[in-house]
């Protein structure tokens, strides 16, 4: 026992062995989760996991996220319409036998009018997306109120061209946020706010092979798929995406006839 003592370090010197110990671990933990965390967060906003969508789904009910169904059914959106490219994504959807609710941002209306009749006349569905690509959550009520309703008249006006009625007040948010205060204001108003679980991130992600192969692992059946029209690869993705779900079985509508495949006398 004596001899042992003569390699024991001394009480002081062991407690600041195990207080850099400590340190040392403390600062390996914090590297770690300045590492790892913002990738992660990164990961589940591009990637949300089942349980981000159920949550959210439970927390915000009035928000439109996506439907419960055991049936191979989703429903397509495109947002940013009309534009050049319009067209040619209605002829793919033509081709396959699909349709989609496309989201109207009005001060792209002027002179293509004719485009979102021909939307209407192919039995796909317009929504409302604001009078211009903003955050919507940075206007006042007032401003809000005020596009919505232009976008709205513009719409009924292609509606109503083609003898028909407007068939829903769906408001997608500019930059997909949304706050208690536009909820309250525009459930109050008759919109219903709108967004989805199925998003590749094409505005920021140009490459449609990529975006392709996200929306296809993701896509599940109840999902709303959101794309973006104004991008000249959205349509080369939805020539591999739109094949693809068809051959997998699923029936590609709008929010409109998705909601009525879970709701068919208008709710439960």
């Amino acid at each position: 026992m004596p001899r042992l003592s003569l390699f024991r370090l001394p009480a002081k010197v062991r407690r600041r062995v195990r207080r850099n110990r400590m340190a040392t671990l403390l600062l390996l933990l914090l590297v770690f989760l300045l590492l790892i965390v913002p990738f992660y967060l990164l990961y589940i906003v591009y990637r949300p996991p089942t349980y981000v969508i159920s949550y959210l789904k439970t927390k915000y009910p009035d928000v439109l996220f996506e439907v419960n169904t055991n049936e191979k059914i989703v429903a397509l959106s495109l947002d940013d319409a009309p534009s050049a490219h319009t067209e040619e994504i209605l002829d793919i959807l033509k081709a396959n036998n699909a349709h989609a609710t496309f989201f109207v941002i009005g001060g792209q209306v002027e002179g293509r009018e004719h485009i979102l009749r021909k939307v209407i006349s192919r039995g796909h569905e317009l929504g409302n997306h604001a009078m211009r690509d903003e955050p919507s959550k940075n206007l006042s009520n007032e401003e809000l109120e005020s596009q919505l309703l232009a976008v709205k008249a513009q719409l009924t006006a292609a509606y109503e061209a083609e003898h028909q009625i407007l068939p829903n007040n769906y408001f997608r948010p500019g930059s997909g946020f949304f706050n208690y205060r536009m909820r309250d204001f525009l459930g109050n108003r008759g919109f219903r706010i709108v967004l989805g679980s199925v998003y590749p991130h094409d505005p920021q992600i140009p490459y449609p092979d990529v975006n392709a192969r996200h929306i296809l692992s993701m896509v599940h059946p109840g999902a709303i798929i959101i794309c973006h029209d104004r991008r000249r690869w959205t349509a080369p993705m939805l020539r591999q995406v739109v094949p693809e779900l068809k051959r997998q079985g699923y029936k590609i509508v709008t929010i409109t006839d998705l909601i009525k495949s879970v709701e068919p006398l208008g709710g439960r």
